[in-house]
């Protein structure tokens, strides 16, 4: 049976453990620096920073869906939908999509004016599945970002 509810500080540690397999399906096995504790501090609270969806099936987190507040200077509140992972023996089964949908419906709770995501070209599962919702993929815009190291590099000269 497929459940999806808030996450609790219980959960931050199989939250990580999923994140860690996320990393690892996107061939980014040491990328992942964030600490449990990082998760708690900024996961709960009231000024907590996301909000993390926990999915059970029979009892069990078998995926997460991690989403944050954004603004639009063109739409006003939107909300970022940072992580969708479900571990790969529940892929199929529901779970993702339910996750998925908590997360909509949160946002249109909201009353966000757009819900936006990443999504790597060759999870051709994945860019499948958003298409068959009506997510529509913008396909002529750049990805940036840059990281801690390039961020400071640029600031010291």
């Amino acid at each position: 049976m497929i459940e999806v509810r808030e996450a609790t500080k219980e959960d931050f540690p199989r939250v990580l453990e999923l994140i860690t397999e996320l990393a690892i399906f996107e061939k980014e096995p040491d990328a992942v620096e964030v600490t449990v504790e990082e998760l708690e501090q900024n996961g709960l609270g009231e000024q907590a920073l996301f909000k993390c969806f926990v999915g059970l099936y029979d009892g069990h987190i078998e995926g997460i869906s991690l989403c944050y507040p954004r603004f639009s200077t063109w739409k006003g509140k939107t909300i970022h939908l940072e992580d969708l992972i479900v571990t790969e023996k529940m892929r199929g089964k529901g779970l993702g999509k339910a996750l998925y949908d908590k997360v909509l419906q949160y946002a249109y709770d909201h009353r966000v004016k757009r819900v936006e995501w990443v999504v790597l070209d060759w999870n051709t599962n994945a860019v499948a599945f958003y298409e068959r919702t009506g997510a529509t993929m913008i396909k002529d815009w750049y990805l940036a970002q840059m990281d801690q190291q390039s961020l400071e590099k640029y600031i010291k000269g």
